[in-house]
């Protein structure tokens, strides 16, 4: 039977879509090291998985759609810890960082409106565009300048009648880059001066890296009627699979108008709030002491990976993750060159080609995506078995 021409238009996940290749290796009893996707291998906050265990309630009941009150309010505290002023009106509660995204699309947008967007981006937006039925319009940013935010005129020449607003992330995924407060207004005032949106996707808000300071959306108030913060605990208190993300907007419209879709997916996971409220009661130490450990990580792998004949990466300034150019002919089949064919010292590396992060065609040919969330052993371990895999690649199948 054929399905619909909407699905076939969607691509697979380049992060996930490697997978049955690695679980064949795993089989095997090859040992993949797990460079594809974010997730921390960090402990979730004692005081979440505690209030899991300490849920009373005989019944999971439905919740409110917007989100249970005891968490708004919690996120105001945390805010305020920021310098940021929102009320709980303000925020809307959502499965994950993910639906708040599609949530916000589908609230700006009619189909075959438009969303600017630096490209390389986290390759899901595509599929929650798809979705929504909006056009990404893509302003590309270069690992010859370690992916700085492109130029203003650049986000002005894609704007027109369809344009709805501009997705930015930071610190960004894929690239650990951080916006700077005075990229950010002159972002904000592009937007007011064409009456459309800025969402800024937060979630890895908290890994700033070299002493920089982050900068949120939030801190605007001169541009609020303007401004969509999207948020989540999955990263910062490493509770990936709870699903509890957030829409934050001064913007009554754009909240109001999002609850619309909130009622129709009734409401968010209710013990998963509870965990998240509970997460931030975390003493401030939890998050800096992750920090510190990602800026650790992220140290060790870049000094190991840019020892690697033909391989060039950049310092990334935040979140986990940066893009890597790659002296081969195509990261995926690399990649799964990787996974199927090769092995050092009983282990293989499991990357995300990034040609999935760019709407540009042709673009990330030859990059990848790597996630330093693992422990330092193995990340020294992983880059050892991408040089010798690299070796061997291209010995073997590009024959040079």
């Amino acid at each position: 039977m054929q399905m619909s021409n909407r699905i076939t238009g969607f691509q697979c996940s380049p992060i996930r879509r490697l997978v049955p290749f690695s679980r064949l290796a795993e089989e095997k009893g090859i040992h993949v090291i797990h460079l594809n996707i974010g997730q921390p291998d960090i402990k979730t906050p004692r005081e979440a998985i505690e209030a899991i265990r300490g849920y009373d309630k005989d019944i999971i009941e439905y919740g409110i759609s917007e989100g249970e009150v005891f968490l708004r309010r919690s996120l105001v505290g945390y805010y305020k810890k920021y310098g940021l002023s929102v009320n709980e009106e303000d925020i809307l509660i959502t499965t994950g960082g993910s639906e708040a995204i599609q949530f916000v699309l589908m609230t700006l947008c009619d189909p075959f409106d438009e969303f600017i967007i630096p490209e390389p981006f986290y390759t899901n937006v595509s599929t929650f565009a798809n979705i929504a039925m909006v056009t990404l319009r893509p302003v590309t940013s270069s690992s010859d300048d370690n992916f700085v935010l492109p130029s203003i005129d650049a986000f002005e020449k894609c704007i027109n009648k369809k344009t709805m607003g501009i997705l930015l992330c930071s610190p960004n995924n894929p690239t650990g880059h951080v916006y700077t407060r005075e990229e950010l207004r002159a972002l904000l005032e592009l937007c007011r001066r064409h009456d459309i949106f800025l969402v800024v996707d937060e979630v890895y808000r908290e890994f700033c890296y070299d002493g920089k300071h982050f900068t949120s959306v939030l801190s605007f108030p001169e541009y609020q009627d303007r401004v969509i913060c999207i948020d989540s605990f999955s990263k910062r208190f490493s509770m990936c699979g709870a699903r509890v993300g957030a829409i934050v907007s001064r913007n009554r419209d754009v909240i109001d108008s999002a609850m619309k879709l909130a009622q129709a997916r009734l409401c968010p996971p209710a013990v998963e709030q509870v965990a998240a409220a509970a997460a931030l009661t975390a003493p401030d130490e939890y998050v800096e002491n992750v920090r510190a450990e990602y800026e650790r990580r992220r140290n060790v792998l870049i000094h190991h990976m840019q020892r690697i004949p033909g391989v060039r990466c950049s310092l990334p300034k935040g979140a986990f993750y940066f893009v890597v150019d790659l002296p081969v002919d195509d990261a995926e089949k690399f990649a799964i060159f990787m996974l199927r064919d090769f092995t050092y010292d009983g282990c293989t590396v499991m990357i995300a080609p990034a040609e999935g992060f760019y709407v540009t065609p042709g673009l990330g040919h030859n990059q990848a995506r790597i996630a330093y969330v693992l422990k330092e052993s193995e990340l020294i371990k992983a880059a050892k078995c991408l040089e010798e895999g690299l070796k061997a690649y291209r010995r073997d199948v590009m024959k040079v």
